[in-house]
C-alpha cells in the first residue's frame, strides 16, 4: 500500500505547480479565477496560493486581492538563466530582432509544449510577443515543430503528443499530415507557422543544433502576416541560421 504522507506530498507538489503555471498566461489573477484554471475549489486554491505567497512564489496586491508571480521566482530565475547560458544568446537575438523588425523568441521543449526562455519584442507599433514563462504546444508552433523535428523519430514524437486539438482553423491536427510537415521541416532545415496558433501571426523558426546533430533549442522571428511574406521567408531563414550558430556555442558551453 502506498506511503499516505507521500502521495498527498505529491499531490501537493502537483497543485502548487499548477497555480504556478496559471502565470505564464496572465499577468495577474484573482482566487476564482485561479480555482477555475486549475480545477481546485476555492478554499484549495486559496491555501495554496496563501503557502506560495509565505514562500514569496506569489505576491498578493493588498487593493485589488489579486495575487502575481513573487520575488523569489526573480532570484532563482535569473540564477537558472544564469547557469543554463540563456542571458549570453541575448546579444544575438537582439541584433536579429532589430536586422529584421521583429519579434524574436528563444524556446526549449517541456514535455508536449515549447516553452519561451528568451524574449527580444519587436519596436514596432504592430507586432506580437510572447513572455519567457510562454508555453504553447508543440503542434501549434514553429519553434515546436522544430523541436520535434530534430529530436528523434518523427512518428514517434507525434505518437507521444497525443490528441492535437485545434487552436485556429489552420493548426494542424492530423498526425500524419504534421509527419509530413515536420519532414519538410528536418530537410529544409527551418519551420513556419502560417496562423496555426494566432490568426494574422506567422512564424519562422529555426533549430539550435549541438555538434552531434540533437537539437537543443529553437529561435523564432515572429510578426503580422502582412510583413512576414512568403518572398521574405528566405531572408529571414538565412538571418535565423547565422543566428542559430551564435548562440548554439553559448548553450552548449553549459551543458
Amino acid at each position: 500500500m502506498p506511503d499516505q504522507r507521500s502521495r498527498t506530498g505529491a499531490q501537493a507538489i502537483e497543485r502548487a505547480l499548477g497555480v504556478l503555471r496559471c502565470f505564464e498566461s496572465a499577468t495577474d489573477l484573482g482566487i476564482t479565477e485561479i480555482a477555475r484554471r486549475t480545477g481546485l475549489s476555492i478554499s484549495t486554491a486559496h491555501r495554496v496560493t496563501k503557502a506560495l505567497t509565505e514562500g514569496g512564489l506569489l505576491t498578493q496586491d493588498p487593493k485589488t486581492e489579486r495575487y502575481q508571480l513573487g520575488p523569489t521566482l526573480v532570484v532563482l530565475g535569473n540564477k537558472a538563466a544564469r547557469g543554463l547560458g540563456y542571458d549570453p544568446a541575448l546579444p544575438s537575438l537582439r541584433a536579429l530582432s532589430t536586422d529584421t523588425g521583429e519579434s524574436v523568441n528563444l524556446g526549449i521543449r517541456a514535455g508536449t509544449d515549447v516553452q519561451v526562455v528568451l524574449d527580444v519584442a519587436s519596436a514596432q507599433p504592430l507586432r506580437f510577443a510572447q513572455q519567457p514563462g510562454t508555453r504553447v504546444p508543440l503542434h501549434t508552433s514553429a519553434m515546436g515543430k522544430c523541436l520535434l523535428a530534430f529530436a528523434g523519430d518523427i512518428e514517434a514524437e507525434i505518437a507521444e503528443l497525443g490528441e492535437l486539438p485545434p487552436i485556429t482553423e489552420k493548426t494542424i491536427t492530423d498526425p500524419a499530415e504534421l509527419a509530413d510537415e515536420l519532414r519538410r521541416v528536418r530537410e529544409r532545415g527551418w519551420a513556419l507557422n502560417d496562423e496555426e496558433r494566432h490568426a494574422g501571426v506567422r512564424t519562422v523558426a529555426v533549430p539550435v543544433l549541438s555538434s552531434d546533430g540533437g537539437v537543443v533549442a529553437a529561435i523564432a522571428v515572429q510578426g503580422p502576416t502582412v510583413r512576414i511574406t512568403d518572398e521574405k521567408i528566405s531572408e529571414l531563414t538565412e538571418r535565423l541560421r547565422v543566428a542559430a550558430e551564435e548562440v548554439g556555442p553559448l548553450l552548449l558551453a553549459t551543458r
